[in-house]
């Protein structure tokens, strides 16, 4: 049987790709600019898995869409799915001159649409960040429908979709925009869109089920017994629970295998002494409003970012990883309960990437691309949705 195919633009470390890989798509060719995502997806995506596909690690404006086609013998119509969206964080109507013809973002948006116009692919799946529902982007995401409609596409549910990991298996709470568009000729008829979510919010006062939303827990190896022992009498102080339930969800946590010291990204942030002791302090559940160390840009009665230096929940998804996520400054990103920010093998994991994905460039690289991913069970659950109800 033929697999089905796709090509990847802005396509970063490669989650989007990598998830399509898993669900059977042959990925035939990925556009990345920056280039150590675009190394990190030639190792893991080419090299690794074995995957036929053409990194272009170049700037995606002078790419000739007409040679990739001919390399690929691709006519139009043939590509069944197109991944990817053009950024537009940024894109602000108060900042740019008219309509924001000279935006770059514009230029990317109108780019991507070239791409969508020479292939033609049977459906094309983009993610953004939630902030593209935002006013300050009417006209970034009104232009971007347009085009869909000019192109002959329907875009599902005629809007962007805001859709959270944490309910497909993601043990993180990931909220972001996704639009998937299916060429005119496409049978709709069976697709269900978003595909119903595999998770469920769990309801901690009964018996706990499989489906519920997976635990940050997953992501870390198990710790000492006498770590979980005193997280029971935490857990009660910080969420006001009987001992009892404390007791009863501590035991039922998951936990992952344990980091090999050999993994590249079995690595964290090399703190400061002083950030250290402060560390120490922060108790299991911890937050930084609990000390009596205050930063001075949080001075003044200051009361936001209340999650900076503050240590993962063992119980819940995590908080969303974004890039930069091994830095306990940038949000809840402490270790649970060693006295440092979490590795990059830990973000990974908290983004469903396998142990043997390895991130190319250093560390500030590495986790760049991690925190731009898309978490890779999110993405198998939207992507095969698409390719049985659509596709097949």
């Amino acid at each position: 049987m033929t697999k089905l195919t796709a090509i990847d633009l802005f396509s970063g470390a490669g989650g989007f790709s990598l998830a399509a890989h898993e669900v059977g798509f042959d990925i035939l060719a990925a556009v990345e600019f920056d280039q150590h995502a675009a190394n990190t997806y030639q190792r893991n995506i080419v090299e690794r898995l074995g995957a036929n596909t053409h990194v272009y690690a170049e700037d995606i404006m002078p790419l000739n869409i007409d040679a990739l086609m001919s390399e690929k013998g691709l006519k139009s119509g043939d590509l069944d799915l197109l991944l990817g969206g053009p950024p537009c964080q940024g894109f602000s109507t108060h900042r740019i001159k008219g309509r924001g013809e000279d935006d770059p973002r514009n230029q990317l948006l109108l780019r991507y649409f070239d791409f969508v116009e020479k292939l033609m692919p049977k459906a094309f799946l983009v993610e953004n960040v939630p902030g593209l529902l935002w006013p300050r982007h009417a006209l970034y995401l009104n232009k971007f429908l347009e085009l869909a409609n000019e192109k002959k596409y329907k875009v599902i549910t005629g809007k962007p979709l805001i859709i959270n990991a944490r309910d497909y298996g993601v043990p993180q709470s990931r909220r972001r925009a996704f639009i998937l568009a299916v060429r005119e000729d496409i049978d709709i008829e069976n697709l269900e869109w978003p595909p119903k979510p595999t998770h469920i919010k769990p309801d901690f006062d009964k018996p706990l089920t499989k489906n519920i939303w997976k635990s940050a827990s997953i992501a870390f190896e198990r710790p000492a017994e006498e770590v979980l022992k005193n997280l029971v009498p935490r857990m009660s102080k910080v969420l006001g629970w009987e001992a009892a339930k404390s007791r009863k969800i501590v035991e039922s946590l998951e936990f992952g295998k344990p980091l090999k010291e050999s993994d590249s990204c079995n690595i964290h942030m090399n703190h400061q002494p002083f950030m250290i002791e402060r560390f120490n302090d922060t108790e299991l559940m911890g937050s930084r409003d609990e000390l009596e160390f205050t930063l001075p840009c949080h001075q003044n009665g200051y009361s936001g970012h209340k999650d900076v230096y503050g240590r993962i929940y063992f119980h819940t998804p995590a908080n969303t990883i974004t890039t930069g996520c091994n830095n306990p400054s940038k949000g809840r990103f402490l270790h649970p309960w060693e006295n440092h920010g979490i590795t990059l093998r830990h973000a990974a994991r908290l983004q469903t990437f396998p142990d043997d994905y390895q991130f190319l460039g250093g560390v500030m690289a590495a986790a760049r691309q991690i925190g731009n991913a898309v978490p890779i069970d999110l993405g198998k659950a939207l992507i095969n949705q698409i390719k049985d109800k659509l596709l097949d």
